[in-house]
């Protein structure tokens, strides 16, 4: 693991967090991906020469529709990942768990896309999340999603998700992240809509940043010691799309990312949105987008450049989720 010499400083947080004696509790995951937002919940990993503590959570289950994507879980998180269609399923054949996790599907409401919202299939695979909710119980309930849904039909498309989970008996409060607050180095903000069931007292803390706009982690500091690595002795710092910049204007993925501040977003579209690296006269790779997305060195993604990026620009950072991850264990630590 490569280790991190050029650490920025961060607002000090008060006291010191004891993770390892709390009661550990059962997850599942829906709409899993390559298993970013279940790291985070595990922990356990290092990023950056820095060790993420082991969070009190075990993984029952873990369920994504693409198959490459869970063949990337099963080589790097664990032998718990399967290929399942969650828009048709029965939920009595899923794991009861205390917490059940899920970035469900973005596409439809993120700003770069269709935007079709709630009209589509893909759209209302949120209602997975409910169907488990309404059998299994579970304590606390977490979907990720794009900020893009927050504004949908100003806010109704929101209000309907909060609604119907609302109506499953849970209460429901939506927390709006920037990455680079919690030292995630990238400009990426996401929505976490966290559900507690309504016969329990009390509610989860959304996290206190723990980087200030002066102290952002930049691309710089995330991939500057990657640029004389060619090879795959990082895995993946070989694979990138060797694509010449456009001749006139500014295509997309034509620009080159900033040294100095958080990265752009990474995003999915892999051979239009993969922009260039800030000093070497190439696209980023996949290990420096791998980076930026704050997984870490030793997680390796099996396939070929386009379905790699496309899985690491859709999954949640694993630092980010960590964060998350971490509120909802206090929480839990103080439900029987």
């Amino acid at each position: 693991m490569l280790l991190d010499k050029k650490r920025s400083p961060s607002i000090p947080q008060p006291g010191k967090e004891t993770l390892s004696s709390m009661r550990e509790r059962s997850v599942v995951s829906f709409f899993c991906g390559c298993g970013g937002l279940d790291l985070g919940f595990l922990g356990g990993f290092s990023y950056k020469g820095t060790k993420v503590p082991k969070l009190p959570f075990k993984l029952l289950a873990a369920y994504d529709h693409d198959d490459k994507c869970v063949q990337t879980y099963l080589k790097n998180i664990s032998d718990h990942a399967e290929v399942r269609d969650l828009s048709s399923y029965n939920p009595i054949e899923v794991p009861a768990a205390e917490v059940l996790i899920g970035g469900f599907p973005c596409q439809d409401f993120a700003t770069c896309g269709p935007r079709h919202g709630l009209k589509s299939t893909r759209g209302r695979l949120y209602q997975a999340l409910i169907q488990y909710m309404e059998v299994h119980r579970p304590l606390v309930v977490i979907g990720e999603n794009v900020p893009g849904l927050a504004n949908m039909k100003q806010g109704d498309v929101l209000n309907t998700i909060k609604q119907d989970i609302a109506s499953a008996g849970y209460r429901v409060e939506v927390w709006t992240l920037f990455a680079p607050d919690y030292g995630v180095p990238q400009r990426r903000t996401r929505l976490f809509i966290v559900a507690v069931r309504d016969d329990l007292q009390g509610f989860p803390v959304m996290p206190k940043r723990t980087h200030t706009e002066e102290h952002y982690r930049t691309t710089r500091w995330a991939i500057e010691d990657l640029e004389g690595i060619s090879d795959d002795s990082i895995p993946n710092q070989s694979q990138y799309f060797r694509a010449s910049r456009a001749k006139k204007g500014n295509g997309q993925g034509d620009e080159t990312t900033p040294a100095d501040s958080p990265s752009y977003t990474i995003r999915a579209n892999a051979k239009s949105r993969v922009q260039f690296h800030y000093s070497l006269d190439r696209r980023l790779t996949v290990r420096e987008c791998a980076r930026l997305q704050t997984f870490p060195d030793n997680f390796d993604f099996p396939h070929s450049a386009t379905s790699n990026i496309m899985q690491i620009g859709n999954a949640v950072p694993p630092i980010l989720g960590n964060k998350v991850a971490r509120a909802i264990a206090k929480y839990l630590e103080g439900v029987k």
